[in-house]
């Protein structure tokens, strides 16, 4: 360690260049995951921010709620299966809302996910400002923040697009997005008698998107034999059934670990060269007794310095530029993330420097001596 020190300090050109290289490639991970973590929140917030276990929707609906509707009353039947401890209907519809008096504005036009709960249930999101719902006969809603970023505040009355049908927004809540849209909460009773119907929906107010379960090993089996044109979906299956979830996750995914790999080879190509350089000096150390184990140590150690302070300063550049970002951007770090792509870029950084330590077993003293100029 205290070798590998001293020539860190002594050839101080040479060691920021490369550290340089791997500070842009963590700043550029680090980037990565945050901007594939916040569209995965802006596409799958309301659900994957929720604590549920699973959701029974309709059959053949691919696990989309958007795409699901089932009868309300199977609530009290799905509370009563083994493992369930609460149940709660939801449903959803997709919109848009003007400020009011802005009817000709297109551009106070935003789109919006409403989302209809029942009241105190699990899924009726926290509130970080303004108030819950009251007993008014006025159809108050929660909004995500977002909303706020756009302009709106509490006390604002928007309308829904193409209708006359108002909505006062009475508080806000945080990473509540669906399909990339804001979400707005209401109580399930003024949910119903907002949401779009055609004259052959006779039972609209009896008819739910899905059932939200929540419990512990939940057992759903002898309910979806005895029910028709029902399914169960998991937490995981009911995200993953959000169209382009699965697409754009995938790219972000990809890309990163595209970057790794290339990372290994460029890190590793750096450090063999630099090994090539110091061949004389690995002979005279073998010359004096300096063991194989001794040198290899040593190589490992500058690596694993020069790559850890490298990419706390990667850390470090990316929560500045988290500073600078404006707000509608979709950028979330999460910090356990962070430590999981910091160990994996250390992980890298020190075994793509194996291939140069395979070359210091073979130097020879005297031809490396020899060398030496």
């Amino acid at each position: 360690m205290g070798l590998a020190l001293k020539e860190l300090l002594y050839s101080k050109g040479r060691f920021i260049m490369i550290g340089l290289i791997i500070v842009l490639i963590s700043w550029l991970v680090f980037i990565l995951s945050g901007l594939g973590t916040g569209l995965s929140t802006l596409s799958t917030g309301v659900l994957s921010e929720a604590e549920y276990s699973g959701i029974v929707l309709e059959e053949g609906s691919e696990f989309s709620l958007s795409k699901s509707s089932v009868n309300r009353s199977l609530t009290e039947k799905v509370s009563e299966q083994e493992g369930v401890t609460d149940t709660t209907p939801m449903s959803i519809f997709r919109n848009s809302v003007r400020k009011e008096g802005a009817e000709d504005a297109e551009d106070k036009i935003t789109d919006i996910v409403l989302i209809g709960l029942e009241p105190d249930s699990f899924m009726e999101p926290n509130i970080i400002k303004g108030e819950a719902w009251s007993n008014s006969d006025e159809n108050q809603v929660i909004a995500d923040e977002s909303l706020e970023n756009d302009g709106y505040k509490i006390g604002d009355t928007v309308v829904l697009d193409n209708t006359d049908k108002e909505l006062t927004i009475v508080g806000f809540t945080e990473n509540k997005t669906l399909y990339h849209q804001s979400a707005l909460y209401l109580p399930m009773e003024n949910f119903q008698n907002l949401r779009p119907s055609s004259p052959d929906d006779a039972d609209v107010e009896e008819t739910v998107s899905g059932i939200v379960v929540q419990g512990t090993d939940v057992n759903l089996e002898t309910f979806l034999e005895d029910e028709e044109n029902v399914e169960y979906g998991t937490k995981e299956e009911t995200i993953e059934g959000i169209p382009g979830y699965v697409a754009e996750n995938a790219t972000i995914m990809l890309m990163l670990w595209f970057l790794m790999i290339i990372s290994a080879f460029i890190l590793g190509v750096f450090f063999y060269v630099l090994t090539n350089q110091k061949t004389n000096q690995f002979g005279v150390l073998k010359a004096i007794g300096g063991s194989n184990g001794f040198i290899i140590r040593s190589v490992i150690s500058q690596v694993f310095i020069l790559s850890l302070v490298s990419i706390l300063v990667g850390i470090g550049l990316t929560y500045l530029t988290v500073l600078a970002l404006p707000e509608s951007m979709p950028f979330y770090l999460e910090s356990n993330m962070v430590i999981i792509y910091s160990l994996v870029l250390l992980a890298i950084s020190v075994l793509s420097s194996l291939f140069s330590v395979a070359k210091i077993t073979k130097i020879d003293p005297l031809t490396a001596l020899g060398r030496a100029e």
